[in-house]
């Protein structure tokens, strides 16, 4: 009964699991995605994720400061417009007084460089038909005229103070494009969050109530399939040969082997989304008692650290500092 090995004694205190834990959550690691809409004179809470606001600019400054004061590492900002400004080319998203934009400003006036501002450029929020990009005469989105609307979004932010563009439209090209339009006007340090995988997804759902989304069908035809795993990296290649400076995998959920491909291969710091859908699904089970909340939300994003990503994008990142801290 002596002769095997005991890995149980590792595991006898708390002292000592902490000791040669493998994988750390810091505060600094967590990205809290936040939502601002026009029109708003107080915050209102997203009926399908409960605790997530869409923002005042006031109450923005406000949750924005609470953030930094947790050690929370980065803000993700996206824009919820008036309904009467969206367009067919979404012109409210490089308007320098659109939502977004005015949004980007109140942070960098807030917090500055205590954390890093970061911007969704992206134009689905702003469009009428709710796509990414602009729809061509045939009815599909225009790959290459989107890019053009894509540059002038990425100068509008990093004038408006945003660090990180998150390039998540999943046009081929955005990221070459967004790098060689921002250089060219001088906005060399301004660095790119590279949507490299990002899948289409059921999971979005709540996501889409939270941005007022006008869509209408889906995104097939440019985000990635679920059933393929090989295409990942490729996409993952070319962003990086166009000049990514951090690189994404969303969902995070199910596609940790995705995630452990790219962090596998990546030669800059890897990010990884943890969606609406699977902060919606862990607060219904929680709200129902069927899961132990605190410890259920700290197990996800330690297995999405473990799958091997540098930084997590989470509604619950604030939170999740203060218990962390």
């Amino acid at each position: 009964m002596t002769a095997f090995d005991r890995p149980r004694r590792l595991r006898r205190t708390p002292a000592l699991r902490r000791l040669v834990a493998e994988t750390t959550l810091q505060p600094r690691q967590l990205v809290l995605p936040m939502f601002v809409a026009d029109g708003l004179e107080e915050p209102r809470e997203i009926s399908s994720m409960p605790g997530v606001y869409q923002h005042s600019l006031d109450s923005l400054r406000k949750a924005a400061v609470e953030s930094v004061a947790a050690g929370v590492g980065g803000l993700m900002l996206f824009g919820v417009p008036l309904p009467e400004d969206k367009d067919a080319t979404g012109s409210q998203a490089s308007d320098p007084n659109g939502i977004l934009n005015r949004g980007l400003r109140a942070l960098a006036e807030e917090v500055g460089d205590a954390t890093v501002i970061m911007a969704d450029t992206c134009l689905d929020e702003f469009t009428d038909h709710g796509h990414c990009g602009v729809i061509g005469t045939d009815g599909a989105v225009d790959n290459d005229a989107t890019l053009h609307r894509y540059v002038e979004v990425a100068l509008s932010q990093a004038d408006a103070g945003a660090d990180l563009l998150g390039t998540s439209g999943m046009m081929d090209g955005q990221v070459g494009a967004i790098r060689r339009g921002l250089d060219a006007v001088g906005s060399t340090d301004t660095a790119i969050l590279a949507y490299a995988a990002k899948y289409a997804s059921a999971f979005y759902g709540p996501f889409r109530e939270a941005v007022g989304s006008s869509l209408e069908g889906d995104r097939r035809t440019y985000q990635q399939d679920p059933a393929n795993r090989r295409e990942s990296l490729r996409e993952l290649d070319l962003d990086l040969a166009e000049g990514a400076d951090i690189v994404m995998v969303k969902p995070a959920m199910s596609y940790l082997d995705i995630l452990r491909d790219v962090a596998d291969r990546s030669t800059v710091p890897v990010a990884a989304y943890q969606i609406s859908g699977e902060y919606a699904m862990i607060t219904a089970a929680a709200e129902r008692g069927w899961i132990d909340r605190r410890a259920s939300i700290l197990e996800s994003l330690i297995g999405i650290r473990r799958a091997g990503a540098d930084i997590v994008l989470t509604y619950w990142a604030t939170e999740a500092a203060h218990w962390l801290s």
